[in-house]
């Protein structure tokens, strides 16, 4: 199983016990559905930001033999 399967895995285990709990009236998460909106969308932005960053520069070790490769074959116009 890769990372990313591994996370949103988790994420969609803790939401699904959320659920149940909040169900079952045992747990709430704190806070006003204002707070969680801003905290929400704050991470989409963050989150979102930086996947792209990543995947549209050749930032890493990989990245860049990758970007000399394409070079190499005349297939990019990346200087």
């Amino acid at each position: 199983m890769d990372r990313g399967t591994e996370i949103r895995t988790l994420v969609l285990f803790v939401a699904l016990i959320n659920q149940l709990l909040v169900s079952f009236g045992l747990y709430e998460i704190p806070g006003t559905s204002e707070d969680w909106t801003i905290f929400l969308t704050n991470g989409f932005t963050v989150s979102s930001a930086a996947i792209a960053w990543f995947k549209n520069n050749y930032v890493t070790a990989k990245g860049k033999r990758q970007k000399e490769v394409l070079k190499i074959n005349n297939l990019t116009n990346a200087k």
